[in-house]
């Protein structure tokens, strides 16, 4: 006997962050506005930067300061002007830009329940900006669920 399977529907969107420079950047409201709109109840909400010098992360989202020291952190992980470096075109934050977009990563996997983002009670997404100057950032948000 065979049993009907809800069949899976996927909803996709997106948005574009106006960064003010180097910083974090939250996301989580415009991300719940579009699980809202996409009418999916339960799934996963795939989220994706398009650039190569800035980052996509979840993190706490009631202290500021913890924000703080992982800016503080990765400024003395990843130096600007590190003569270590050769690629430099854009400035000396070019290429620590683009190690820091690597080692924190460009996509999140997040999971849809009850029509929202089923985030924990202190998290946040957030877009990190590794650049010094303002960018304009394009990101993608793709729903698969029912």
């Amino acid at each position: 006997m065979s049993h009907a399977q809800p069949t899976a529907r996927t909803f996709s969107s997106g948005f574009t962050v106006h960064t003010p420079g180097r910083g974090f950047t939250d996301v989580s409201e415009r991300l719940c506005e579009i699980v809202a709109a996409s009418g999916i109840h339960t799934g996963l909400a795939q989220v994706f930067v398009h650039h190569t010098s800035c980052s996509l992360l979840i993190c706490e989202n009631a202290d500021p300061v913890v924000r703080d020291d992982l800016e503080r952190y990765f400024a003395r992980l990843v130096r600007d002007g590190d003569p270590l470096f050769r690629h430099d075109a854009e400035g000396p934050d070019d290429m620590p830009a683009h190690v820091r977009s690597i080692l924190t990563g460009v996509s999140l996997g997040i999971p849809v329940r009850n029509g929202e983002l089923a985030l924990g009670t202190w998290q946040g997404v957030y877009l990190w900006e590794h650049r010094s100057a303002p960018h304009m950032r394009k990101v993608s948000v793709t729903f698969i669920g029912d």
